[in-house]
């Protein structure tokens, strides 16, 4: 590891398929030589000169004083033309980010500029599509991860379910499609759904199936073989679905059955979203056999105006403890955490709360923070998240379903898109009561390979420091920073109405901020993501302290890709400094701040800072106050991922 104190410069101012004939029940032995089950084929102190650092100054002012990026002539060969969204009218969320259009690609993007996207340590599929993670779990010694794939495009579209198995959730091995839509009951799509691991070993997936009349109904599948620890081949039920649309639900609301736990009365519930009117809800069903269901009287919870609740996730934690619990855990010490993504808006928000297991019912512990209006688990672009307990190492697991921020052309040029975040633990945020904490997991730190650390660089108003690293690709960083607290202070007021997305980004200077990390930058800056902090601070003398990442400037491509700045509040407690952490794997930013308290996750699409050309600074674009950073970065090396080798077992 290397050690440095580093100066600042003046700068910012501104396979063919054969059915079954039978489906056993989970409960009934497999007969010998029973065929599998349908699939499709498988498809590095910063340098330099006085001269250099002079000519830096005078470029990064200049791209600092500019206004944004013009936007590039876009060259019609019609009228422009517009469309319902992939996946809406199939009665699911939004499943393209710019959407449609009859026009031709804007940007001239190369060959090398799509490789460079795909990332590093981030588990996508070969090629194609990919959305909502499902099903994650443990077994015999493998993490398993299913995943709604097209095997046949990269767009959204007859979905599957994809097939991964890890030992660390870090390095994958791709397996055959687990699930393909082959019977009325999924005809139209093997949508979201979950797995419940039985007190006796047994594995029962409930997924959501679009029939042959677009009806969304839940189904049952379970393992062919148990003792593979691979999982290769599952059996559906042949009585599905199991539950159907319940009377005054329509039949694309209803969808996304979450894990199963045990109720007050030894029976199984499991929860699945809807919606009356504009009120997303959340509904409970009971089993005691899981090929019955009976929905119970009432919602487990709903919130008004917060529209279609997809993906739901209900699961315990402790406020007191550093582990995860199983999803059945219930006592003093508990809270339970209620999450849903938004249909409307496409973010999963979450709020803390108390379970009644007598009524069936969730209440939140602050109305404010309700689902739908309060928190979320990531205020960038994560959906569709889902958890899942890991048994061995007693933690919560958090999968998130990450979108591209471009153009469906873009996508099917380069033959791929979507990627899943690294995996986060879930903890109960025991300083604040009302968060949570969201941390990637520590099995991504066996990729840091050589670490430069920089201490105590004092940051002065409108000022970038360059960190000499190398090559800034693929990154694991760590940064604290302290602002100046006389100076704070002495500030009577600043920026009481601050906000992330409706701000002029880190171009926008206030006398506390922004101040942060520049990631994926060329040394000109004529590309740079800054992620950042800005504080506010009343006049009654009170702080708040918001966490952004500003993508306005992220890409000299100009519309063809997401230009939004994301962000939040992040609660900064007394005895704390704003602290940061991000890793950086080509095309994909995950940053968490204070601990996990709050993450942003965004899709970065340069021209000219990529491969050898990416840098990384610091930088405080204040006019008020000094700031001090010590950071460490890590270079990062890429995940093993790849087919499983079945030819030779």
């Amino acid at each position: 590891m290397d050690t440095h104190h580093a100066t600042s410069h003046d700068l910012l101012h501104d396979e063919a398929y054969a059915p079954l004939p039978y489906s056993p029940l989970p409960d009934h032995p497999v007969p010998a030589g029973a065929p599998a089950l349908g699939q499709r084929r498988p498809l590095k102190v910063f340098a330099a000169t006085l001269a250099s650092l002079m000519f830096l100054v005078s470029l990064v002012a200049l791209v600092i004083h500019q206004s944004p990026q013009t936007p590039v002539t876009v060259d019609n060969d019609g009228p422009f033309i517009e469309r319902e969204g992939r996946g809406v009218a199939q009665g699911v969320s939004e499943k393209s980010f710019l959407g449609f259009s009859g026009r031709r690609l804007s940007f001239n993007w190369t060959t090398a500029m799509f490789a460079w996207q795909r990332t590093a340590f981030h588990f996508q599929p070969e090629k194609n599509w990919m959305n909502d993670p499902d099903g994650p779990l443990f077994h015999m010694g493998w993490y398993h991860l299913f995943y709604q794939y097209n095997p046949d495009s990269a767009v959204w579209g007859n979905i599957t379910w994809g097939h991964a198995v890890s030992t660390d959730m870090i390095h994958w091995l791709y397996l055959p499609l687990a699930m393909v839509p082959d019977r009325w009951f999924d005809l139209n799509g093997v949508w979201t759904g979950s797995a419940t691991i039985l007190p006796d070993g047994q594995i029962i997936m409930l997924y959501t199936g679009d029939t042959n009349n677009s009806v969304q109904v839940q189904n049952l599948a379970y393992p062919a073989n148990l003792s593979d620890p691979l999982l290769l081949h599952w059996i559906k039920y042949e009585n599905n679905p199991v539950m159907v649309p319940p009377a005054g639900i329509a039949s694309d609301d209803f969808r996304d059955p979450t894990t199963m736990w045990v109720g007050s009365d030894g029976n199984w519930r499991v929860a699945v979203g809807s919606l009356v009117n504009t009120t997303g809800i959340v509904l409970v069903f009971q089993t005691t056999n899981f090929t019955d269901f009976e929905q119970l009287d009432g919602v487990l919870h709903g919130v008004p105006g917060t529209g279609m609740w997809e993906c739901v996730d209900f699961y315990p934690v402790s406020i007191n403890g550093l582990y995860g619990l199983d999803t059945s855990a219930y006592g003093p010490g508990i809270k339970h955490v209620l999450k849903a993504s938004m249909d409307d808006n496409r973010h999963d928000y979450y709020a803390l709360g108390e379970y009644d297991p007598v009524t069936d019912t969730w209440t939140p512990d602050d109305p404010e923070l309700d689902v739908g209006i309060g928190l979320r688990l990531d205020y960038g672009k994560y959906y569709a998240s889902k958890t899942f307990y890991d048994q061995v190492k007693k933690r919560r697991i958090l999968y998130g379903w990450i979108s591209e921020g471009d153009v469906e052309s873009d996508d099917l040029k380069k033959g791929w898109a979507s990627l899943q975040s690294i995996p986060r633990t879930v903890l109960h945020d025991n300083k604040t009561g009302t968060h949570l904490l969201l941390w990637p997991i520590e099995e991504v730190e066996s990729l840091r390979t050589n670490s430069t650390e920089f201490e105590d660089v004092l940051l002065e108003p409108g000022s970038v420091v360059p960190l000499d690293i190398g090559s800034a690709s693929q990154l694991d960083i760590v940064a604290e920073f302290e602002v100046d607290n006389e100076t704070l202070e002495a500030m009577v007021e600043a920026d009481v109405i601050y906000n992330c997305s409706t701000s002029a980004g880190a171009a926008g200077r206030g006398a506390l901020g922004p101040f942060g990390i520049l990631v994926l930058a060329d040394d000109t800056l004529s590309e740079l993501t800054p992620i950042y902090f800005y504080i506010a601070k009343d006049t009654d003398g009170s702080y708040k302290t918001f966490f952004c990442t500003d993508l306005s400037r992220s890409s000299l491509a100009g519309d063809d890709v997401d230009q939004r700045i994301y962000g939040s509040l992040v609660p900064v407690l007394d005895d704390e400094k704003p602290t940061m952490r991000v890793l950086v794997d080509h095309s994909i930013v995950e940053s968490f701040s204070q601990e996990g308290r709050a993450c942003i996750t965004t899709r970065v699409y340069p021209t000219e800072a990529i491969y050898g050309a990416a840098r990384l600074f610091l930088f405080n674009n204040a006019t008020g106050v000094n700031v001090t950073a010590s950071i460490k970065i890590w270079e990062m090396a890429s995940a093993d991922i790849h087919p499983y080798p079945l030819d030779q077992q």
